[in-house]
């Protein structure tokens, strides 16, 4: 009779502390460490300061509200290329809303900036899961049809800090504790999409989706609707961000958010989220939405030209492509390896 003795099991801190080593969002708070460390060192101001402090963490929220969304949609192995011009559209209606009616509550202005950022992304989800377009040809497609919309709309009447309330500015720039507001508003979105990804059945559907949609077809998961609501959700993330960029910079354009789809891509990607999608973290995106805004302000104080600036995100992010062809193929050996053993 064979006896089988199953190894040791690990006690908790020991697996807490291996999960932490191995899990990608320490490699990137590493890298963030490094270049703060670095840039303090050279120009103390940079974060030892009051104002370099604040900064910090105002600079990127928008940013991490963007690529929060845009890390839910890539997860399930789509791209949302549209949201820098539904940042312009959002952010305009908000500074419209003040002028054309005035007196009207704040918190009616950005329901409805976030109500208007839902649809366009419901609009997006739809003609991709519906009309099985891809993902990256409809966001492509309406990047252009919303920025068109937003140039038209603003024509020569761009909104300026004086049309809008004090009170919404002043939002803005608001502090809780020396902590920026709309740092703050960024944190409890990251707490509250990030425990929806990981601890409930829709987010793990997200999950599923992106990394095998014909498995999760034959387990009878309903990919179309996961689909919607995950670009429904970008969206309405994407038009808090536009409330909020009216609020923290006070002018909006036709060239407000321009740009921004690809920070916010950008972001994902370097956060760990898989570009073939059913990896990575809000979390993780959310720290490299932070990485690469402290990597544009610390350069040109570290001496470095604009096109080194470009170049280094641009390395950062192949980089991580890199690292996650190398994570997968070794993820998939390991498994190979498992069924070997197991038919031995």
């Amino acid at each position: 009779m064979t006896t089988l003795i199953s190894p040791a099991r690990k006690n908790p801190a020991a697996r807490a502390i291996e999960t932490l080593v191995k899990s990608r969002e320490t490699g990137i708070v590493l890298a963030l460490l490094m270049v703060l460390v670095v840039t303090t060192v050279r120009s103390p101001a940079f974060l030892v300061s009051t104002d370099g402090f604040r900064d910090l963490l105002l600079t990127p929220a928008i940013f991490v509200l963007l690529a929060i969304g845009q890390a839910m949609v890539i997860i399930t192995r789509n791209i949302d290329l549209s949201v820098g011009s539904v940042v312009g559209l959002t952010a305009y209606l908000t500074g419209r809303l003040f002028v054309d009616f005035p007196g009207l509550p704040i918190p009616v202005v950005i329901i409805a900036g976030i109500a208007l950022g839902a649809l366009l992304g419901l609009i997006n989800g739809a003609l991709i899961a519906c009309a099985k377009v891809p993902a990256l040809v409809v966001t492509l497609g309406t990047l252009y049809i919303y920025r068109g919309v937003d140039v038209w709309w603003v024509g020569r009447k761009p909104i300026n800090a004086s049309d809008m309330p004090r009170d919404f500015l002043g939002f803005g720039v608001s502090s809780f504790l020396n902590i920026p507001t709309l740092a703050i508003i960024a944190a409890l979105v990251l707490v509250a999409v990030g425990w929806y990804m990981r601890t409930t059945r829709g987010g793990r559907e997200l999950y599923a989706i992106g990394s095998d949609p014909s498995a999760a077809t034959l387990y009878g998961l309903r990919i179309a609707k996961r689909v919607i609501l995950a670009f429904v959700a970008c969206g309405a993330l994407t038009g808090l961000a536009g409330v909020l960029f009216a609020a923290r910079y006070g002018t909006v354009d036709s060239q407000a958010g321009t740009g921004f789809e690809l920070i916010s891509v950008a972001a994902a990607v370097v956060g760990g989220i898989a570009i073939f999608g059913g990896s990575g973290s809000v979390l993780g995106a959310a720290i490299g939405a932070v990485l690469l805004l402290t990597i544009n302000r610390a350069l040109p104080l570290l001496g470095v030209q604009d096109f080194w600036q470009q170049a280094v995100v641009g390395a950062l992010i192949l980089g991580a492509i890199a690292l996650d062809r190398v994570l997968a193929l070794r993820r998939f050996h390991k498994l190979i390896e498992i069924r070997d053993n197991a038919n031995d």
